[in-house]
């Protein structure tokens, strides 16, 4: 079962975050109530864009690494690919 997941917010300014979660909806609710990281703080409400999911927390975080490591441009093209369910960051 999928208990890890790395996700993509789209914060109210425009820009994107990507985390580590072990559960998406309590940690979206988190970054929405100015609760979640520091970087999303000052920037609510947020909009959940993306979600991907893993066995491991391993592979969940080398994938969050991966996802945090791509360029804008990148990230677009990640969540443009979700109909209306996923996002991307500069975090």
């Amino acid at each position: 079962m999928a208990d890890h997941h790395v996700y993509v917010i789209e914060c109210a300014d425009g820009t994107l975050y990507t985390g580590y979660t072990t559960d998406v909806e309590r940690r979206v609710a988190e970054h929405d109530a100015g609760e979640g990281a520091k970087y999303t703080r000052g920037r609510t409400p947020v909009t959940l864009r993306h979600v991907e999911s893993f066995d491991s927390k391993s592979a969940a975080m080398s994938r969050e690494y991966a996802v945090k490591s791509l360029s804008r441009a990148e990230k677009e093209r990640l969540i443009g690919g979700d109909e209306g369910d996923g996002g991307a960051d500069e975090v």
